[in-house]
């Protein structure tokens, strides 16, 4: 290759982002150690975004506020040396990042015909994990939502997907759909009409979609059962009216869960199981609940792809294991208008995070 088209090659930039990688060289950005995050460093491959929200995974989100006991300063804490030491916020511990909310600062020549421009309000649809990230300051941590206000810079690559923010819901609302919005659009490939499903988790933010969109999949000659720890939540979910049965209990605990689950299923177990606990040790409870030769979908981070494995080899569930992949063809359209389809199910999201 020439000098001239390896220049070129340099200031296009590599569209999956490897230009950015410090520590491992040669590594991609997701499972890299750490990321360059200077802006001032121009790729024509590359969005740079002036960052508002970060919405943390619910798992990272979870695991900060207990190492730091509660406190909110902590968590900003812990997200302020996680971005200053890897360029990027990629929880060490969960392995897991979130999205962003922010602003187009600048689009590369290379990366025009993906349609956004300078001001354009976009939220990123790939995981912090893997986008380049430098914070000035953090202005406020809302726990609720997993939000965390900030002032900073992000880089997307040309590979990541995002989404401009729609114009008829709340931003933070938005966002928090947004953030899982992989979610739902997997559900309706795997559950069929007639089917009976069962959504651990299915109070929080993935679960109540995830459950809105198994209603919609199955019918009403299916069945969805909805199992959640939090009786606030487990509440919320029986007055949405989208599950058959609700039951509070605790994912941790696979016989308390196959306890609740087998009679509603005939004994059988249900067609598919989707998993949307933010706490590990909950794959047992998904495979128990699943019945021979069902699916069980686990989209939460904080699921062990060796548990899983081993489990169902343990104690012979023959039935198939799916890995939840935040991003699916027209994902953030899918579920921006399942939402939008259910008044009572916006009302209560919008509650919570907008």
């Amino acid at each position: 290759m020439s000098s001239e088209a390896t220049q070129r090659t340099l200031s296009a930039g590599d569209p999956l982002g490897t230009h950015r990688v410090l520590d491992p060289p040669g590594a991609l950005p997701q499972p890299a150690e750490r990321l360059c995050a200077d802006t001032s460093r121009h790729f024509e491959t590359e969005i740079v975004v002036d960052v508002e929200t970060l919405n943390i995974d619910a798992a990272s989100f979870r695991q900060m506020e207990e190492a730091s006991g509660g406190d909110p300063d902590g968590v900003a804490r812990l997200v302020l040396e996680t971005v200053a030491r890897r360029g990027k916020q990629h929880n060490p511990v969960t392995g897991s990042g979130g999205m962003l909310l922010g602003v187009v600062r600048r689009v590369g020549a290379l990366a025009e015909h993906r349609g956004f421009a300078v001001g354009d309000r976009i939220a990123t649809l790939a995981s912090l994990s893997l986008t380049p990230l430098s914070l000035r300051r953090i202005v406020a941590v809302r726990p609720t939502s997993a939000q965390i206000d900030v002032e900073g810079a992000a880089i997307v690559f040309a590979s990541a997907p995002l989404a401009r923010m729609p114009g008829d819901m709340p931003e933070r609302l938005a966002l928090a759909l947004l953030d899982v919005a992989g979610a739902a659009p997997q559900v309706a490939r795997f559950a069929g009409s007639r089917d009976s499903v069962v959504v651990l988790g299915a109070g929080g933010k993935s679960g109540l979609l995830c459950a809105a969109e198994a209603r919609r999949c199955v019918g009403r000659s299916g069945r969805v059962i909805g199992l959640e720890a939090s009786p606030e939540y487990a509440a919320d979910l029986r007055a949405l009216g989208i599950c058959d049965h609700v039951a509070v209990a605790d994912a941790r605990d696979p016989i308390a869960v196959r306890d609740v689950v087998l009679p509603l299923t005939g004994d059988a177990g249900a067609d598919l199981t989707l998993s949307c606990v933010n706490v590990p040790g909950v794959e047992l409870s998904a495979i128990v609940a699943t019945r021979d030769r069902g699916k069980a979908y686990f989209f939460a981070m904080s699921t062990s792809f060796t548990a899983a494995a081993l489990g169902a080899e343990g104690i012979g569930k023959d039935i198939d294991l799916y890995i939840g992949n935040g991003y699916a063809h027209g994902h953030a359209e899918h579920t921006l208008a399942l939402v939008r389809e259910s008044p009572a199910l916006a009302q209560l999201l919008s509650s919570r995070y907008g």
